[in-house]
């Protein structure tokens, strides 16, 4: 289980516990965290789970697949090092203490 911080556009924070094998938008969508919409379903198809990830986190995470840099050229505003779909990180211990922090709106 890993602590995760949802920061919202305005900078409202929600730290939520977050189990092994589920994915950090599972998290949000479980716990009803605004911000993150996940119209999708976490099937990598839409962008709508987008987030920019603390800069001290970006390195911790595994590396994006190709599937998930090309939807991230769909979302709002993406960040090259910082941008990352939710539904593709699986929430491990290892990412105890990972924030991160909503765009102003998913498109």
């Amino acid at each position: 289980m890993a602590k995760i911080t949802y920061v919202e556009h305005g900078g409202k924070e929600h730290v939520v516990e977050v189990a092994n094998g589920m994915t950090v938008m599972e998290g949000a969508r479980d716990n009803n965290i605004p911000g993150i919409e996940a119209d999708c379903g976490g099937a990598c198809a839409c962008s709508t789970c987008h987030v920019y990830v603390d800069p001290a986190w970006v390195e911790k995470l595994p590396v994006k697949d190709d599937m998930e840099e090309d939807m991230l050229d769909f979302a709002f505003e993406p960040d090259p090092s910082r941008s990352r779909l939710t539904c593709q990180i699986k929430v491990t211990d290892a990412l105890d203490g990972l924030r991160v922090q909503m765009p102003e709106k998913q498109i």
